[in-house]
């Protein structure tokens, strides 16, 4: 228990700004990132199936919800969160977690390295101090407005960025028990406080000075020091622009996070299984982090998932318990309530130095690098696609663009496995008195649509004083339609030819879906052997 607590706040330490760096970075005041993080903290622990993980805002979803904020603000991004729930949910009962594996290492690597990139290049005008009065656009327009604005460099603003990124890794390599980010943060959050105390000019930016925020009567600067309010997301918006058309523009962007929150909530939860030996239920997991992305709206939070970051910080703590990811919300909550005016001195340039170490952490760049190195040429394309895809255009096109390039790539893979060969009856050491009217083809690997053309021109142009075909399919492991429709074509050829088609070890599976597709065997054109040896003692019969 005590194990449990001590994890609690000291991952309740780090979630703390890094919660609200994150909702900064969406596009959306700091609280909600706290509201987030408390709720997520609670219910995903509560209906989730991990003991130790940690769900909340992550740096993952940050490059889908900018677009979502900017063209349907704050109350578009609640319904996507809602909706995204929904979706989850219906992904773990039709019990569809465990397909989330069969997405390809290198798709997994490029988005992420992406995001990695994209949120970096995002705190570059805070870290900087640069001053952009509208910094949206595409990738590269916002590229294009940050290399065209670095005359307006504030070195205050800059100075301040620059120590907390150095206290930030000087401070991991000390090896020490209290966080890196507390560390930082206190130290450069009291120097701000003091220079802009005395030295007013310098007007370095913080969390008070860059928010404001009017809940009822209340009214001021930074965080509000209300933890938690219950309103409906969809609060905001007249009764008569609900309708069908909202939610048709916004389900797309609702299937983008519960996509990324079911692979990050599950990859967090191989990491963490991995590293305790529990065992994570992928369905049940991901109709927590539905029922809590259901339940997060209603209390103005972002959408959330489980993060792998401070999932990993809890196992080192001591955790085995979900005790550890409830007390690290009531930290954050006991914090909002009594400390929040102190929060709200955090500068901008120190939240931007922390996810600059974030978006290092998640780049993956070790991994990255290696697939180019070792990989196959196929799997550097699709990581290369995804990686340039997620930068300039979208992760949803990435990521669709990605599977299918990989499985394009897989499927040729797979034809390139498939083989029919004639066997050399002149050099068949086996069977030396084959007539030389008998043709016998070995067939090997999965008959499908990818391979089903090349068996139909390779049976087409055999030779013309072949009578009988025998086809070897003791190696076939699987036939599709498109392959059973090839082999009718064949029959049907060989039946104007007067040739006959003879099979030989089909298994049991395959014999079935013969059948079922109308294959007539034992009749005068088309048989079928348990052996090739079978099947050419009948042959010779024939002849």
């Amino acid at each position: 228990m005590k194990n449990n607590i001590l994890s609690g706040l000291t991952v309740g330490i780090i979630a703390l700004p890094l919660s609200m760096a994150l909702a900064i970075a969406t596009g959306v005041p700091p609280q909600l990132g706290l509201y987030t993080a408390i709720i997520a903290g609670i219910f995903a622990a509560i209906f989730g199936s991990s003991k130790i993980n940690i769900s909340g805002p992550t740096a993952a979803f940050v490059v889908i919800l900018i677009p979502i904020v900017q063209e349907f603000g704050i109350t578009g991004l609640l319904l996507c969160g809602l909706l995204s729930g929904i979706i989850l949910i219906f992904i773990g009962i039709l019990k569809l977690g465990t397909l989330i594996e069969l997405i390809p290492y290198p798709v997994t690597v490029g988005f992420t390295s992406g995001i990695a990139v994209v949120i970096a290049t995002f705190q570059i005008k805070d870290f900087f101090g640069l001053t952009i009065s509208n910094f949206e656009g595409s990738y590269l327009d916002k590229i294009y407005l940050l290399s065209t604005s670095f005359h307006t460099i504030d070195f205050a603003e800059f100075t301040i960025g620059l120590m907390t990124l150095l206290l930030l890794i000087l401070w991991q390599k000390t090896k020490s028990k209290i966080p890196a980010a507390l560390i930082a943060l206190t130290f450069t959050t009291i120097i701000v406080a003091f220079l802009n105390i005395y030295i007013p000019t310098l007007d370095i930016s913080t969390i008070s000075s860059t928010f404001h925020y009017k809940i009822g009567d209340l009214e001021g600067n930074g965080i509000p020091p209300i933890p938690l309010q219950f309103s409906l997301p969809w609060g905001n918006l007249n009764i008569q622009d609900i309708n069908l058309d909202l939610l048709y523009k916004l389900f797309p962007h609702a299937i983008a996070i519960a996509i990324l929150g079911a692979l990050e909530s599950l990859l967090c939860a191989v990491i963490s299984d991995g590293m305790t030996g529990n065992k994570t239920d992928p369905n049940k997991e991901l109709i927590g982090q539905g029922i809590t992305n259901i339940i997060v709206p209603f209390f103005g939070g972002i959408p959330a998932t489980a993060a792998i970051a401070r999932t990993v910080v809890n196992i080192k703590s001591g955790a085995n318990s979900k005790i550890s990811s409830i007390i690290h919300a009531l930290f954050i909550l006991v914090a909002i309530t009594f400390i929040s005016t102190y929060l709200s001195y955090l500068p901008m340039a120190s939240l931007s130095a922390l996810l600059l170490m974030v978006a290092w952490n998640m780049s993956e760049v070790k991994h990255f690098v290696n697939i180019i190195k070792v990989a196959p040429k196929n799997d550097v394309y699709v990581l290369l696609t995804c990686f340039i895809l997620t930068v300039l255009i979208d992760m949803q096109v990435a990521v669709a663009v990605g599977i299918g390039l990989a499985s394009v790539l897989f499927i040729k893979r797979t034809i390139d496995l498939y083989s029919i060969e004639l066997v050399n009856t002149q050099n068949l050491t086996v069977h030396p008195d084959i007539p030389e009217n008998i043709s016998i083809y070995d067939i090997n690997g999965p008959m499908f649509f990818g391979a089903a053309q090349n068996a139909l021109k390779t049976l087409l142009n055999t030779n013309e004083d072949t009578n009988i075909v025998i086809l070897n399919m003791k190696n076939v492991t699987m036939i599709d339609i498109t392959a059973m429709v090839a082999l009718k074509s064949i029959i049907d050829n060989f039946k104007n030819h007067d040739k006959k088609l003879i099979f030989s070890g089909l298994n049991t599976r395959i014999l079935k879906k013969l059948t079922k597709a109308n294959f007539k065997f034992d009749e005068n054109n088309l048989k079928n052997f348990i052996d090739i040896d079978e099947a050419i003692a009948y042959s010779k019969t024939v002849i």
